[in-house]
């Protein structure tokens, strides 16, 4: 009996009984998503991240249906292979198959007629058999042969990295927020969408009659939310300084207001939340290609930091990522190139970050540079250009030269690569949510729960629990 392997499509001429041919997968979520929206069976039942009533399939068994698509795509692909076409199906079920089992594939030629072939096929899972087939299948009439890029890619534009976040709030209480002016509709919605889902306990601090005007016309009731009155943005602002200075509330979240004004508070010498470290924002992002969390920064505060500026501002990154769960964060100082450049300033940056990382001036994590975009989020990319060492090709902190490269990476991942992402300004005594008028409504519940975590991790030492990737953790 011989093996038939490769792409490529056997005419009736090169088949005969006897041929065999084998695939073994594991079977993961997207997997079938992918057959729901090939499908068109919507039933949320096969996945098991959205039953949430007890009444389904928690353990995600995955529907016969699916399982001979697994065997057609062996004999789509291995045997008789591309340009086949299957003509009747017969087959029995067996034991269950679910999400996260490993499965063998296995088709066998049985019989030759004159113009198409019967296989005996069958899908074997940990507890046995799941799937046992016999299909009749007219093979191509010419061999053909496929390439790996005839077929084009596909994305299944999931945030998982953002779902494990959210469930790791569900482990701590809802951190108190003052929020500086929810004057506006919008402004005031998203901290009470996030207050439904425990993940802030807001105070709302401003001009109470505005207050209520917006809670109207959000059709919210503020009944049981606490309200600060303050006549303007300038006195609102202090006022939730204050309320965090006193540990009254744990958090500030903009709301109808310039950012200007709520950060002048935030730095203010007498009533603010000044420390030592440098403002900064960072982007916490869940991009649906990418393997686990990016954090890019700074892309809203500092125009163009100087040296002590960006260890600073990758200080707080750093921290960030660990109170998000990373247990070493790697930081990647972004350059145009990852070669030492006198002429290209941000390169002389990044080799003096590096060393100050070395030295204990910035801790917590691993810092390189220079690193270009390619090489500091793709193992293929560095391995190519020469790079080792820990950080290339696998940073979760991408630190950018100055504010407009950093804004315009976090806008592309976030409008071409169709990442989420969440917003924070570190560096002060207590973390600030900065939303907008453009983010979505899940955005917002993101920037809060970073937030969340964050203050959590002030206040405790605790980290999220560990959020790094299955596939991370095998490539390093």
């Amino acid at each position: 009996m011989t093996e038939t392997a490769g792409r490529q499509g056997l005419d009736l001429s090169a088949l005969s009984v006897g041929q065999r041919a084998e695939e073994v997968r594991r079977i993961t979520p997207n997997a079938l998503v992918f057959y729901t929206h090939a499908s068109g069976d919507l039933n949320p039942l096969h996945l098991p991240e959205l039953d949430g009533d007890g009444d389904g399939n928690p353990e995600g068994i995955c529907p016969p249906a699916f399982l001979a698509s697994l065997i057609s795509s062996v004999v789509g692909q291995r045997l008789p292979g591309p340009g086949s076409r299957e003509r009747a199906w017969r087959f029995e079920t067996g034991e269950p198959v679910c999400i996260g089992d490993e499965v063998a594939i296995r088709v066998h030629l049985i019989a030759k007629h004159k113009d198409y072939v019967t296989l005996s096929a069958s899908v074997d899972g940990p507890d046995g058999p799941a799937l046992s087939a016999e299909l009749d299948v007219v093979p191509p009439g010419q061999s053909r042969h496929f390439g790996p890029y005839d077929l084009p890619d596909l994305m299944v534009q999931r945030h998982r990295h953002f779902e494990r976040l959210l469930t790791a709030c569900s482990d701590i209480a809802p951190a108190v927020t003052a929020v500086v002016c929810p004057q506006s509709e919008d402004a005031l919605a998203g901290a009470l969408a996030a207050a439904d889902r425990e993940l802030i306990t807001p105070i709302l601090v401003g001009d109470p009659d505005a207050i209520a005007e917006a809670a109207h016309a959000a059709g919210r009731s503020l009944e049981g939310i606490r309200i600060e009155a303050a006549p303007d943005a300038q006195s609102a602002a202090a006022l939730a300084c204050k309320l965090v200075a006193d540990g009254q509330a744990q958090s500030l979240m903009k709301g109808h207001l310039h950012t200007d004004t709520l950060l002048r508070a935030v730095l203010n010498r007498s009533h603010g939340l000044r420390t030592e470290r440098r403002l900064s924002h960072v982007f916490v992002m869940d991009v649906p290609t990418h393997d686990k969390l990016l954090l890019v920064t700074d892309a809203a505060v500092n125009i163009a930091p100087d040296l002590q500026a960006k260890a600073d501002i990758t200080q707080n990154a750093i921290d960030l990522a660990r109170a998000l769960g990373v247990a070493l964060p790697k930081a990647g100082i972004l350059s145009a190139v990852e070669t030492i450049n006198p002429a290209l300033p941000s390169t002389l940056d990044a080799a003096a970050l590096s060393k100050m990382a070395d030295r204990g001036q910035i801790t917590g994590g691993l810092v390189d540079g220079p690193l270009a975009m390619d090489n500091a989020v793709d193992l293929e990319a560095a391995r190519v250009k020469g790079l080792t060492g820990a950080v290339a090709g696998r940073a979760d902190i991408l630190v950018a030269p100055n504010l407009e490269a950093g804004n315009m990476l976090a806008k592309e991942l976030t409008f071409v690569a169709r990442a989420e992402s969440a917003g924070v300004v570190l560096g002060a005594a207590a973390p600030v949510i900065l939303t907008s008028r453009a983010d979505s409504e899940f955005s917002r519940l993101m920037s809060c729960a970073v937030a969340a975590l964050h203050a959590q991790w002030l206040k405790t030492g605790q980290p999220a629990p560990a959020l790094c990737h299955p596939a991370t953790e095998a490539a390093q």
